[in-house]
């Protein structure tokens, strides 16, 4: 594990790691005659703020100025919560015109600190807007405003016998639209892609309030430049999402899965080859959990799904979902499959379940889950949503749990676990490290830039879907060259001239 360590040093000796707090001295804070103004636009229930004309209790401003983690704190005076996308309009052509700063803020679910205010940025947030406009049963074209929650969206369709393309542990707070603003991609992109390919239309209201109305239920429109790309990912720094026109695939008849424990690490590469070349088209889901993860899930009531006599000395888990049109020819796949593995001269499993029921099934989707949670149960997490090689998941593991040994910091004084599940179908690792007591500066101080530089010489990304926001920031340079980044800055100032929209997020 050291020599990943001592390998990727030499490579980064070059780069400057400079983790800046921006300071925002052309913009300005929201005052009284600001409120007032506002006051003009929305009902006074959707207005809250600490000043004196107002008085909104901190305690009512402080879900919208910490995230979900705890780990980012925002200094936002006033909240503001409109329920029409006119009237995000004119909050924004007010806001350019005084020089205040907006963030754009859905279901506060981010990982990245992107929906908090930096200084003292007006917050907008979008939660009130939660309607659905259309659905058409026939195409699956769903139109629905940003504010609305994804999984009440899928309980919208489900009756129509359509899914969400996507999927994520967060479905019950995140809204769709800061969904497509960080480009979330979640348990089911490996079947259905990501939103740069669902999403067939935007509505976004410009930095200078122009509504900018492309809501399009095509699926083919090749009419000049495909500006609503630049809106899914942009994190809310070029404009803010209002509306969104997605394509929603058709329910599958038959769903099921499996969950396998491999003795070691290395079998997860030829084990994801076998699965999909007998699974086929019908593979859904690939999900790998190490076994701090596991044995973690099961120590906060999830599971367990296998006994411990046949877990033995399993080094890591996957969880294999399935998504056909016919069960029989399903299960019968699923079988074959399970008795290929478990009958094999050299085999690449110790054991595994498949589900029998829905109930079963839920049990299983649950532990993969579940385990946000329980990593906030065990401290305060430093969460690293990486891309790298598949090859590499155990290795990057591995190596930041040697860096923090190395440097005294392991332990319940310190980081107390360090462990690795995610996505193996698109090469996406949620490195999760466990400081037992808080956050605290010498530990982030470990962690940055050298878990970067691992992705970096791994040329992978330093985000594969969680976003940039404030806390990668200065992290871009290890994934996007500096010609990239440049042209960038240039499309932010050409949508964003005075810099208000999300200020201080993505760019350095």
């Amino acid at each position: 594990m050291l020599r990943l360590h001592n390998s990727i040093r030499p490579a980064f000796r070059s780069r400057r790691w400079v983790h800046n707090i921006p300071t925002f001295s052309h913009l300005n804070t929201v005052n009284e005659e600001d409120l007032a103004h506002f006051s003009s636009i929305l009902a006074p229930t959707s207005i809250l703020s600490t000043l004196p004309s107002i008085s909104t209790p901190a305690d009512d401003i402080a879900p919208y100025n910490v995230d979900w983690m705890g780990k980012y704190h925002g200094q936002a005076n006033s909240v503001l919560r409109p329920r029409t996308t006119q009237q995000v309009s004119e909050i924004v052509k007010y806001c350019a015109q005084r020089k205040i700063g907006i963030v754009p803020q859905g279901g506060n679910t981010g990982l990245v600190g992107g929906g908090i205010s930096l200084q003292k940025e007006i917050v907008l947030s979008l939660g009130a807007m939660n309607n659905v406009r259309s659905f058409d049963p026939v195409s699956g074209i769903l139109v629905a405003d940003a504010g609305c929650i994804l999984q009440s969206l899928s309980e919208y369709i489900a009756p129509h016998n359509h899914i969400m393309p996507l999927d994520l542990g967060a479905k019950g707070s995140c809204q769709i639209g800061g969904n497509i603003s960080t480009n979330a991609g979640g348990l089911r992109l490996l079947r259905y892609g990501s939103l740069h390919g669902t999403v067939l239309g935007l509505e976004v209201v410009l930095p200078d309030g122009t509504i900018m109305d492309q809501l399009s239920t095509l699926r083919k429109d090749n009419t000049g430049y495909d500006l609503k790309q630049l809106f899914i990912g942009g994190e809310g720094t070029l404009g803010i999402v209002t509306g969104v026109s997605i394509l929603t695939p058709p329910a599958p008849q038959a769903t099921n899965n499996i969950f396998l424990a491999l003795p070691r690490f290395d079998n997860v590469l030829p084990l994801f080859q076998i699965v999909k070349r007998q699974l086929g088209e019908i593979m859904s889901a690939f999900e790998y959990i190490d076994r701090t993860a596991y044995d973690m899930g099961l120590q906060h009531g999830l599971g367990p799904l296998l006994s411990t006599d046949e877990v033995g000395d399993s080094q890591c888990f996957v969880l294999v979902e399935t998504s056909g049109g016919n069960q029989d020819h399903d299960l019968e796949k699923l079988n074959n499959l399970l008795e290929s593995l478990l009958t094999a001269d050299e085999p690449l499993i110790n054991t595994g379940v498949l589900s029998q029921s829905p109930t079963q099934f839920n049990s299983i989707w649950a532990l993969r889950e579940g385990l946000t949670e329980c990593v906030q149960k065990e401290g305060k997490p430093y969460k690293y949503d990486v891309s790298v090689p598949l090859a590499d998941f155990q290795k990057v593991v591995d190596a930041v749990r040697e860096r923090m040994i190395s440097k005294g910091l392991y332990g319940d004084h310190a980081i107390s676990k360090v462990m690795g599940y995610g996505h193996v179908g698109d090469g996406n690792l949620h490195l999760n490290v466990i400081a037992k007591h808080g956050y605290r500066p010498e530990l982030e101080a470990a962690l940055e830039p050298f878990i970067y530089e691992i992705v970096a010489d791994r040329k992978g990304s330093v985000s594969a879907e969680h976003g940039i926001g404030s806390m990668k920031r200065d992290a871009l340079h290890y994934s996007k060259s500096d010609v990239s980044i440049d042209w960038m800055k240039k499309i932010k100032h050409a949508f964003d001239p005075l810099n208000i929209m999300n200020p201080g997020k993505v760019l350095p």
